[in-house]
């Protein structure tokens, strides 16, 4: 048996249980963890039939062409995709900034990129209408067929970042998980250790909420290295 564990507009944080029972979706926002749908990101709920999602309460993301993003297919046309990257608007994707593969007239565009798929995609233009022009041609851009991907806001991703990467290499060393912060607020984080795992989302999230504390870095460091510590023992 499922059961919905929230409200529909619902404020929640990361961690909070959403569902349980294998008759609801996780959308954006969200993750399924074994037979529970669980909040990776603050803010309201959406249940929209059996899918859920989370609707974020941060700035939303303005688009700039050359910026490198996190994005989710949400439908597609006979020669193009469309990407929702966390604007008002989705971006679109087409076969010929794709894919370098010869594709037959009248194939099957899911063979490539289904509703639903996380993308690693560059903006490669925004017009005055805002369209947004995206692609996957491009050193590291791909499909990510594994990991998770958690929200933050998009104005707190320089310092998740940090200077150079000094900020996101650290995390990536201390936790040995594989990160990307897109610019568009949305990280993706992969680990085989799931204590890991939750160990560089608590890091990340911690940035967010004190990205505004001089000596950012070492309150990280510590935080990290102290839990590190404690997961050996």
């Amino acid at each position: 048996m499922s059961n919905l564990l929230i409200e529909d507009k619902q404020v929640v944080v990361p961690g909070d249980i959403l569902a349980e029972g294998m008759d609801y979706l996780p959308s954006y926002g969200t993750q399924r963890v074994g037979e529970q749908i669980i909040a990776m990101q603050v803010g309201l709920a959406n249940v929209n039939g059996r899918v859920i999602k989370i609707i974020s309460l941060n700035g939303r993301y303005i688009p700039k062409k050359d910026d490198t993003v996190i994005g989710y297919v949400s439908d597609s046309t006979y020669s193009s995709w469309f990407v929702d990257v966390g604007y008002a608007y989705d971006g679109s994707l087409s076969l010929k900034d794709a894919t370098s593969d010869f594709i037959e007239r009248g194939a099957s565009l899911s063979k490539f990129f289904k509703s639903g798929d996380i993308v690693l995609i560059k903006i490669t233009n925004v017009t005055r209408e805002k369209a947004i022009d995206l692609s996957m041609k491009g050193p590291g851009l791909r499909k990510l067929t594994t990991g998770k991907v958690i929200e933050i806001s998009p104005s707190k991703v320089p310092r998740v970042v940090g200077k150079q990467g000094s900020m996101i290499s650290m995390i990536k060393e201390k936790t040995g998980c594989s990160i990307f912060a897109g610019q568009n607020g949305r990280i993706w984080i992969k680990s085989e250790d799931p204590v890991m795992d939750k160990l560089a989302t608590d890091a990340i999230l911690l940035i967010e909420q004190k990205s505004h504390v001089s000596g950012l870095t070492d309150l990280i460091k510590e935080f990290l290295e102290q839990n590190v510590k404690e997961k050996k023992k």
